[in-house]
């Protein structure tokens, strides 16, 4: 999607990946969107990076992954792209982390985590990395808060995150990385946490008002949005069994505290699992899984 001067939008056809997989890893670094690992038809992580050129519109293939992996967390450092942990091969989170040096088109690997992880939350501030939470081996949800420094190529341990959690949605706003949701086994989070980088402090913020899976989480102009996603069972609720969703639930990070929106700004269709993100003023959502007979393309 293309933003105009006057935030006008419009849609942009690009060229398909030349290697069809799920689970890859997205990053976008001086106009070019790198696509990372993930799992091809055999079902088994690659390996494959590939990046497309933005303004060309044509893809290239670049040095694979030392380290083939699916679900890795990724982040821009400069002119590096670091990868971290995963899932290899054999189904086991990894703990490797390796960094694509784009200027020379070659991998590097960087010191590992101190624990192999899936499912970990990545922020970059200030030239350092913040790793937080994740899945390790023994499919426990992890608490663990690591930073990379990449001059001395060290992770350093920070106080831990007040809820252990992996695939957690995580925003930087001044000074604070703010942790919203993610899953502990087969259950959805509902906390929202913050952590001071400066203070080395953790608050917590009230909890989402509703417990939904696979919701789209995004932030926007001093407020934090999450959308959609599986509606769970509870004490308050019609529904014996999860079900789909158009809720949008709003955050205001200056006044501490949760808004329900009305049915008339619920998102159009109900949906789960879905991109979202912020876009110029805009909130925006695409694909992801709806009930049958819905209107979702």
């Amino acid at each position: 999607m293309a933003a105009g001067g006057g935030r006008a939008f419009a849609w942009q056809v690009f060229p398909p990946m030349p290697t069809c997989r799920v689970y890859g890893t997205v990053v976008h670094q001086d106009g070019h969107l790198l696509v990372l690992g993930g799992c091809g038809r055999a079902g088994l992580p690659l390996d494959t990076t590939e990046a497309l050129d933005m303004a060309s519109h044509t893809w290239l293939a670049l040095a694979p992954l030392p380290t083939a992996r699916a679900g890795a967390a990724a982040v821009v450092l400069g002119k590096q792209v670091l990868v971290v942990g995963g899932v290899d091969e054999g189904q086991s989170p990894v703990a490797a982390v390796e960094a694509f040096v784009a200027d020379e088109g070659r991998w590097e690997h960087r010191a590992t985590l101190p624990q192999a992880a899936m499912g970990v939350s990545i922020v970059e501030r200030d030239g350092l990395v913040y790793a937080l939470g994740g899945m390790g081996p023994d499919t426990a949800p992890q608490a663990q808060v690591r930073v990379y420094e990449p001059r001395r190529d060290c992770w350093l341990s920070l106080p831990s995150m007040p809820t252990p959690c992996y695939g957690a949605s995580t925003f930087l706003h001044g000074s604070k990385i703010y942790v919203l949701g993610g899953r502990q086994g087969k259950l959805p989070v509902t906390a929202l946490e913050a952590f001071d980088v400066e203070a080395r402090t953790w608050t917590r913020h009230p909890s989402l008002p509703s417990r939904r899976a696979f919701a789209g989480c995004a932030m926007a102009e001093g407020s934090v949005f999450s959308l959609g996603g599986l509606q769970q069972p509870g004490p308050h609720n019609f529904y014996s069994r999860p079900h789909f969703v158009n809720t949008v639930e709003v955050f205001d990070l200056e006044h501490g505290s949760w808004t329900k929106l009305p049915r008339s700004l619920r998102m159009r269709e109900k949906r789960a699992d879905f991109v979202v993100g912020s876009l110029g003023g805009h909130i925006v959502a695409i694909g992801g899984l709806a009930p049958p007979g819905s209107g979702l393309g």
